[in-house]
């Protein structure tokens, strides 16, 4: 059963305003938002995916990605249905670009999610695979039921989420990892069909909060992967987030995108070329997938966390490198 949004107010003629995140949209009576899963029925905003997940699984949590924040350990994963973008590169878009309404999804309440990271023994519970923002709701139940738990709450997001929303997402928050697709606002407004200065506000905001803060930066080639805008966008990172904040740079596959079968594979030049412009902007810890999995040392150079994959090895000593000490960005 469709559950009443939190996150909205009351406009004229039975229209609504949903507050949930930067669109603000306005829905008129028997209508959706641009995500597709809260809906106005007589002048009341409705959730559709609350306690709905569309995937549930147990992931390693360098896979979020996040490789600062519990190294080395598991986290029940889950998301629904429906984005508040439209990105014709989205690589979950069979459920991020749908609503959920024609598909029976057995309900699982906030307590099972909880008891299920609890018996599989993973000290954490991510909201990921589709924008968390969207099931806000929901997520907000889980998280306040995890923190009780002992457990740790983790987002995988756009950055797009209100400032209503960050309010009650951030005190309960332990870590986020959050796709900062450019610095060109063509882009987002191409491609992602919204505007990127709000997800630099939110960015600016986490950067400020208890919430550990990781960044993600797909390079899709002709469209996110030029010099100059991968200049600006690590210069963004160093100097208005923090030089240790993480950086990891994807890989974009066409073959699995939602609308983008013919732009090409990202090349192995491109990633070195964004790793290389990361170091000189004075960013510390970069990532990507081929060949800059590890954590170094910043001031001796020892491999302080390896990987493999998704396989993890620490040689740190309680967060500090083995081989000189120097105190590495680690929450375990």
């Amino acid at each position: 059963m469709p559950k009443e949004a939190k996150f909205y107010h009351a406009l004229f003629d039975g229209a609504v305003q949903c507050d949930l995140c930067h669109h603000f949209c306005r829905i008129n009576d028997g209508h959706p938002g641009r995500c597709r899963i809260r809906t106005n029925h007589q002048g009341k905003l409705f959730t559709i995916n609350y306690g709905r997940p569309a995937s549930l699984g147990i992931d390693p949590v360098e896979k979020k990605p996040l490789h600062h924040f519990l190294p080395g350990t598991w986290t029940l994963s889950l998301g629904t249905f429906g984005c508040n973008f439209r990105c014709g590169n989205c690589q979950n878009w069979e459920i991020s670009q749908r609503s959920g309404e024609t598909v029976r999804l057995l309900f699982r309440s906030p307590e099972s999610i909880v008891r299920d990271a609890l018996d599989a023994d993973c000290p954490s519970i991510s909201c990921t695979y589709n924008e968390p923002t969207t099931f806000a709701e929901y997520a907000l139940d889980i998280m306040n039921l995890a923190r009780s738990a002992g457990l740790k709450n983790i987002w995988v997001s756009n950055g797009y989420m209100s400032g209503n929303c960050l309010d009650a997402v951030e005190p309960l928050l332990d870590a986020v990892n959050i796709d900062l697709k450019s610095m060109d606002e063509l882009f987002y407004r191409r491609i992602c069909d919204t505007f990127l200065q709000p997800v630099l506000d939110n960015l600016k905001r986490f950067a400020l909060s208890n919430a550990h803060l990781e960044i993600t930066t797909l390079l899709i080639p002709e469209h996110s992967d030029s010099p100059e805008t991968l200049r600006h966008l690590a210069a963004f990172i160093a100097g208005e987030l923090g030089p240790e904040t993480p950086w990891h740079i994807s890989v974009f596959v066409p073959e699995i995108s939602w609308k983008m079968h013919d732009t090409p594979h990202t090349a192995a030049e491109a990633l070195k070329r964004a790793y290389d412009i990361g170091k000189e902007a004075g960013l510390i810890y970069i990532y990507d997938a081929y060949t800059h999995e590890d954590t170094l040392c910043p001031q001796c150079g020892k491999i302080v966390i390896e990987r493999h994959r998704y396989t993890t090895t620490r040689h740190d000593r309680a967060g500090s490198c083995p081989e000189c000490g120097k105190s590495i960005i680690i929450t375990s």
